[in-house]
C-alpha cells in the first residue's frame, strides 16, 4: 500500500528563530501588527508500507534519524493512505 506523510518540523520553545525574527520585523515594517513569526519546515513523503501502523512507525523513525534534530526541533506528522 502507498501512504503519504506530512511532517512538520519546528524549533523547540526557547531556541532562537532568526528567519522568523527577520520575517516578523519586515512584516512590521510593511505595516502589519505582527508579534512573532515562527518558521517551520514541511516534508511530504510518499512511502510504501504494509499498513498504516507500519507507515507511522517508518515516518517516526525518519523523523528521529534525519528530518528533525531532537536537541532543537519538535515535530509532528500525519499519515494517510493514498488510494
Amino acid at each position: 500500500m502507498m501512504f503519504k506523510a506530512r511532517v512538520e518540523v519546528s524549533l523547540k520553545k526557547g531556541h532562537t528563530d532568526p528567519e522568523g525574527e527577520t520575517t516578523a520585523k519586515l512584516l512590521r515594517e510593511l505595516g502589519y501588527m505582527v508579534e512573532t513569526v515562527g518558521v517551520s519546515k514541511v516534508f511530504t513523503v510518499t512511502l510504501k508500507a504494509n499498513s498504516k501502523a507500519e507507515a507511522e512507525n517508518l515516518v517516526e523513525e525518519m523523523c528521529r534519524r534525519l528530518l528533525a534534530n531532537p536537541t532543537k526541533d519538535d515535530y509532528s506528522y500525519t499519515v494517510e493512505e493514498v488510494k
